[in-house]
This record gives structure tokens, C-alpha cells and sequence, in this order.
């Protein structure tokens, strides 16, 4: 009988994991900023790796003084930026702006994870697009930017990598937790409690589920996700627009929301409405 073997030529089913990137003058560019470059090599070395190699000093300490400085630059911001907005919504917003998913969508933008250093469990694993990998060795390159530049140039390279997030931060002022907002938001309104109808579609190892955000009886938003937790919050995020612009904030004391939601979707509808003759045609 015959068998398969490399002797023959059979190919071997192990996997090997990729290294990280060696030119990490294609980050520096990108990021924007000069970094010294211990501190850089530093900045890229996940926890993984340095275990897999005698126990190399990690990130994770440059990590928890990025951490700290994207705190303040993000807060200042906020705090001048709107200065009719009460605490409690500037706590909100500033938790949407730095959420591990808006660091983690920046990461990507810079390419971030081909020069992150992992252990080959944690790369064939898929590590280098993990959401808390990438916004963590984000929070990392902050440090150690702040160690070489200082504060100020490192606020200016804060601001300019999460612009979109502060932009977005007013509209987007129910934070990280949508389905709570979602809640606050029906109850001030006196829609009762929403309720979500989730289907999942696929095979198990890539399902994809859609939930509907049911309010007052009326889907008001529906959202997609690869778990119906992410679903859900969509779902949640896309009612809570959707109540706002209808009805207002029902006196949450959401100053300017209300106008910057709606600009926003009468700019979408406009642009709808225009693609309407071509889909027509």
C-alpha cells in the first residue's frame, strides 16, 4: 500500500508562523514620529514572545504608561472641545475613543500587527489581528514615544492617529455600551425596555448572526456580528441613532447630539437619494 511521507515527497501539514516585520522604519514613517529605537524594539515585543525566548523584557510596562498619556490627551481634547458637555458624557465619549476596538481599528490603519513580535502559538492563533494584541501594542508605542518626544509631540501624534474617534465622539457619546444607552435612552422616552431577536446563519467554526433591536414593538436597528453579543450591540447603536433623531435625547442631557446625529444622516440620506437614478437606471 503506498504512503504518503516526505521521503516521496509528501508535504508536511505543519504550519509555520511568519516573524514579525524587520523593517520597522515602515512604522516609524507611518506613525509619524520619532522613536528610539530600543524602546521601539521594546514597544513590539508581546508577552508571548518573550516567554519563547529566555523571558525577554515585554511591553506591557510601556503599555501602562501609554495607556496613561492617551488618557490625558484624550480627555484634555474632550474638555476643550466641549465645554457645554456635563462629566458624565465627556466620561462616555472619551471611553468610545479609546475603547480597546477604536485602538485596535487604528492599529490596522498603521498595519500595526506585521511588526508585532509573538510567540508561534500566539501567530498561527491569529494574533496579530486580535483586537486587545493590537490596541495594547498601541498603547505601548505611546509610551515610548512619550519617553523619546515628550508630551506635546506626542499629543499631536495622539490626536492625528484617533481624529476619526474624536470627530465621532459627540454622536457617538453612548460610549462602549450600547444596549445600556439603548435602555437609558427608551426609558426617558417611555418606550419600555428593547428587546433583541437574534438568527445565526453559517457553520459553527464562522457563523454570522443578525439581531433586530425591537423598541416599542418597531425593529429600530439592526446590526450584524460574528457572535450575538457584537450583533446586539449594533443593533443597539443603530436604534439609539435612530431614536435621536426622531425624538430626541428625552432630556438625557446629551447637549449637541441631537444636531450633529442629524446632519449626519441627513448627509447619508441626500447621498442615498441621489444613488437612487443610478440604481434605477
Amino acid at each position: 500500500m503506498a504512503r504518503s511521507s516526505r521521503k516521496n515527497g509528501g508535504r508536511s501539514s505543519h504550519r509555520v508562523a511568519s516573524p514579525a516585520r524587520a523593517d520597522v522604519e515602515a512604522l516609524v514613517y507611518r506613525w509619524g514620529s520619532r522613536i528610539d529605537p530600543d524602546l521601539l524594539d521594546l514597544s513590539l515585543t508581546h508577552r508571548s514572545f518573550a516567554h519563547e525566548n529566555g523571558g525577554l523584557p515585554t511591553n506591557e510596562r510601556l503599555e501602562f504608561l501609554g495607556d496613561s498619556v492617551l488618557g490625558i490627551v484624550v480627555t484634555e481634547y474632550l474638555y476643550r472641545a466641549h465645554p457645554d458637555v456635563p462629566e458624565g458624557q465627556l466620561a462616555k465619549m472619551r471611553a468610545a475613543t479609546v475603547s480597546e476596538p477604536a485602538l485596535a481599528a487604528v492599529a490596522r490603519d498603521l498595519g500595526l500587527g506585521e511588526f508585532i513580535k509573538l510567540g508561534k502559538g500566539e501567530a498561527l492563533s491569529g494574533g496579530r489581528d486580535k483586537d486587545s494584541i493590537l490596541a495594547d501594542t498601541l498603547e505601548a508605542l505611546i509610551g515610548a514615544t512619550y519617553l523619546t518626544q515628550g508630551l506635546e509631540p506626542t499629543r499631536a501624534v495622539i490626536e492625528r492617529l484617533v481624529s476619526r474617534f474624536l470627530r465621532q465622539a459627540r454622536t457617538r457619546g453612548a460610549g462602549l455600551d450600547w444596549k445600556t444607552s439603548l435602555q437609558e435612552l427608551t426609558a426617558a422616552h417611555g418606550l419600555g425596555n428593547p428587546h433583541y431577536e437574534v438568527e445565526g446563519v453559517g457553520p459553527d467554526h464562522e457563523r454570522v448572526f443578525t439581531a433586530q433591536a425591537i423598541v416599542d414593538g418597531e425593529a429600530l436597528g439592526e446590526g450584524t456580528g460574528t457572535s450575538k453579543k457584537l450583533a446586539e450591540h449594533e443593533a443597539a447603536e443603530a436604534a439609539y441613532a435612530s431614536i435621536l433623531a426622531s425624538r430626541g435625547d428625552g432630556g438625557l442631557d446629551l447637549p449637541g447630539v441631537n444636531e450633529a446625529l442629524r446632519a449626519d444622516l441627513a448627509v447619508t440620506a441626500a447621498r442615498e437619494k441621489q444613488a437612487e437614478p443610478a440604481r434605477e437606471g
